[in-house]
């Protein structure tokens, strides 16, 4: 695949401004590159925001929402529509940037873009159904209801790992509720934002839709603390590592706004007595290699019954001998290569901590070397005999290390797949009717997302996305997130000739 071409096609440039206002670029900061975890390549670099460059955006922003919230919900759907089939003309380019500059193969790649072009189909929709409720008044003459405004300002700090689709996600349903969207991308995939945004711009300057409806802003973390301390940003929505959803809530909840958060995971598959295997193993490798072990819903632990467990531990040790790694834009290759030489140091940390507490390591990890892995950023996949309470067992470790344990009953299992600070993806294997039943009960899984024979990782854009605890109780992409975007009003109207007061109250002059 030519890269040189796919830039082209996305208007990727050797040196592009990482401020945009619309179409017009910004950013007076010092330059970033974007280095391929691929091949360890530079892609391009872009400039970044100060902050006189963020209030320059801010104020677009601002003005722009004025505007844009006067367009009716369904024509601002109809936006959306064209953006989607814009993405539909580029989703093999934008798919192609996606996998080099992120590392995650092309397939996913793909898949992440389509996850895009779901979401502008299913926002389209919701443009239609903002709806509000109506009850009765207990006052004669009176009429109550609720209705849904758009917030204003929203900010969108994304993470690498999902560098498009996270965006689209929440840009979709927030562009239908009439808001406007300020993106803080990834320091580690910054010219996928500018991919998108010139896609957006091409349907926005085609239907006058006002600059500052979308505005990027490229930086490190100050921009991010920029965004969660502004008060004319009512929503902040973060996804990222536990550690920064807190900093984030903290800041958001001291101004009294709002913060939608989708942080860490520690995702759990519980393999039964009464599970097909022949879905089982499938199930566990993709979630457990997928993206490198890279998502939030990627497979990290998994539960197997005592009486199984020997032959499932086979069955996954003989799978991850077929797991073929290399440069994720050939298709033959399942996993591409971790993000950066961060994330491999904290790989090779954890492979030490799992001896170091007792583990035992059955399939071993380590950097691959020689021809096509010169990134450095090349890792095998790893399996480890753990037990749960284990302190490396407990933390989220964005590389793919799958951690196997034994359980003997199914409250057993339920309560180790309980047993961590994060809460959000799960699954359980089997075609026990009862253990189904349980594990999608109150005394089931506590996470936000549970699945009966299918894996941890890949959700489809029809069902709210997010998890508890550590996870920060966010919801996104479908069902009524698009709540999350708006701000609810209870409206009572008085069309009689008196003032009858509620509760019955007696107040007379």
């Amino acid at each position: 695949m030519d890269i040189k071409q796919v830039l082209s096609d996305l208007g990727v440039k050797d040196t592009n401004a990482g401020v945009m206002i619309g179409g017009r670029g910004l950013g007076s900061g010092p330059s970033i590159d974007s280095l391929s975890p691929t091949d360890g390549e530079k892609i391009a670099s872009l400039s970044t925001a100060t902050a006189s460059d963020y209030e320059g955006v801010m104020e677009a922003a601002s003005q722009a929402f004025v505007e844009w919230g006067k367009w009716s919900a369904p024509e601002r759907g109809e936006i959306v529509r064209q953006f989607g089939d814009a993405l539909r003309e580029k989703k093999a380019s934008l798919g192609a940037l996606v996998s080099y500059e992120m590392g995650k193969s092309y397939q996913e790649g793909l898949g992440e873009v389509q996850e895009m072009i779901d979401i502008c189909d299913f926002a389209l929709g919701q443009s239609r159904m903002l709806y509000g409720l109506t009850m009765h008044s207990e006052r004669r003459n009176h009429r109550m209801y609720e209705q849904y405004h758009p917030l204003g300002v929203v900010g969108i700090i994304s993470a690498f790992n999902f560098p498009v689709a996270v965006w689209c996600w929440n840009t979709a349903l927030a562009w239908i509720s009439g808001d406007v969207c300020v993106w803080k991308p990834s320091e580690k995939a910054p010219l996928c934002s500018i991919a998108c945004q010139n896609i957006w711009v091409e349907v926005a300057r085609a239907n006058n839709v006002p600059d500052g409806v979308s505005c990027v802003v490229n930086g490190d973390y100050k921009v991010g603390e920029m965004l969660s301390n502004d008060k004319r940003v009512p929503l902040v929505s973060a996804t990222g590592s536990t550690r920064m959803g807190k900093l984030v809530a903290q800041a958001v909840a001291a101004r009294l706004g709002r913060a939608l958060l989708e942080l860490g995971g520690n995702n759990a598959l519980i393999i039964t007595p009464d599970a097909d295997l022949k879905v089982v193993v499938p199930a566990a490798v993709f979630g457990a290699v997928g993206t490198c072990g890279q998502r939030c819903t990627s497979t990290r632990r998994i539960i197997i019954h005592s009486s199984v467990y020997d032959k499932v531990k086979d069955q996954l040790t003989q799978a991850y001998k077929q797991v073929r790694i290399g440069d994720p834009l050939d298709e033959n290759n399942h996993v591409g290569p971790l993000i950066d030489q961060g994330a491999v140091d904290g790989y090779l940390a954890a492979l030490r901590d799992v001896e170091s507490q007792g583990g035992k390591v059955l399939v071993s990890g380590g950097v691959l070397e020689g021809a096509g892995y010169e990134s450095g950023c090349y890792v095998k996949p790893a399996i480890a005999e753990v037990t749960n309470d284990m302190q490396i067992v407990q933390n989220e470790t964005f590389a793919p290390i799958l951690y196997i344990m034994k359980y003997e009953t199914i409250e057993g299992a339920i309560a180790i797949q309980n047993g961590v600070a994060q809460g959000l993806s799960s699954a359980i294997m089997t075609n026990n009717l009862r253990e189904a039943e349980l594990f999608l009960s109150a005394a089931g899984s506590d996470c936000g997302i549970a699945n009966v024979n299918i894996g941890t990782s890949g959700a489809e854009i029809g069902g709210a996305f997010g998890g508890e605890k550590e996870t920060g109780g966010g919801r996104e992409s479908g069902s009524d997130a698009w709540k999350a975007y708006m701000r609810r009003q209870t409206n009572t109207i008085n069309y009689g000739k008196d003032l009858p007061l509620a509760q019955g109250i007696k107040f007379e002059l």
